[in-house]
């Protein structure tokens, strides 16, 4: 079986640097077997991808932003374990979509990030999760996923 970083690679997906936070918090906290992922925005190096879902951004560009924030929490979690075998189950990811009041396809739009997980880290990639809609998301951005991921030893 191929390793989570050899499935990156398959996918052409370069990790960029760890987003630092921007506030009063951590990028991530581990507490026993379980690492916590604080709230991964739609953004890359050359910028945050903004929008609102339903009003100025299509579900194909969120399910883009989507997957762009499940590439962040992967970047966290290969700078807070240093290998990303040690990933053993990726447990809950937390969906936020800046959207439209009248813009229903939530759940589609967070499937950018869902989808990614199970790319990258097959069955273990399978998770719970939310997703929910909000009138506006911190920076401007169209999409937030956070995500709780148990860890070997």
């Amino acid at each position: 079986m191929s390793t989570p970083e050899a499935r990156l690679d398959a996918l052409g997906i370069t990790l960029p640097e760890p987003m630092k936070p921007v506030a009063t918090y951590v990028a991530y906290v581990q507490t026993g077997n379980l690492l916590f992922i604080s709230g991964q925005v739609s953004a890359t190096a050359e910028g945050r991808m903004l929008g609102r879902l339903g009003e100025n951004m299509e579900l194909s560009a969120g399910q883009h932003a989507a997957r762009q924030c499940g590439i962040n929490i992967i970047s966290q979690c290969k700078a807070a374990l240093g290998d990303l075998s040690r990933v053993k189950r990726v447990v809950k990811l937390g969906g936020f979509v800046n959207a439209h009041p009248d813009f229903k396809d939530i759940p589609q739009v967070i499937n950018g990030c869902s989808d990614l997980m199970v790319e990258v880290f097959g069955d273990a990639g399978r998770h719970a999760r939310s997703a929910v809609a909000c009138p506006v998301l911190p920076l401007g951005v169209a999409v937030e996923v956070d995500a709780v991921i148990e860890i070997a030893d």
